[in-house]
């Protein structure tokens, strides 16, 4: 049996959309395109970059949504494969790398950082 797929969207399970948005959006250049409030707090958002799309949903919101699963510490690992990382590296300046920028073996120039809800974010570029 062959299973398609026409899309992935990450959805990253948070503390604070707020404090996450200075990251995804003030950082790194991602726009809002849906909110949906929790409260006097973001409990959703859906977040845009040319083709890329992540989502953000904050524990509190999960819990009402999913009972079971807002009684988990989630966090993830996104690896993002950008056209140039000059430009990202430039945006990140001052905000602590976990890993150095790095050449790997399999060809891609690399810079890791957490977002603020304790995801790593690699963020990479094939070069030669």
């Amino acid at each position: 049996m062959t299973v398609g797929m026409n899309k992935l969207t990450p959805n990253l399970i948070v503390d604070s959309i707020e404090e996450c948005l200075k990251f995804w959006v003030g950082r790194l250049g991602f726009e809002k395109v849906t909110e949906v409030p929790e409260g006097n707090r973001l409990g959703f958002v859906i977040l845009r970059l040319g083709k890329v799309e992540l989502m953000l949903q904050s524990t509190a919101s999960l819990g009402k949504d999913i009972a079971p699963a807002g009684q988990v510490a989630y966090r993830a690992a996104v690896y993002c494969e950008v056209p140039q990382l000059a430009p990202l590296r430039q945006a990140l300046e001052g905000w602590p790398l976990v890993v150095p920028e790095r050449t790997t073996f399999y060809g891609a120039r690399e810079l890791v950082v957490k977002d603020p809800a304790g995801n790593l974010v690699c963020l990479a570029e094939r070069v030669g």
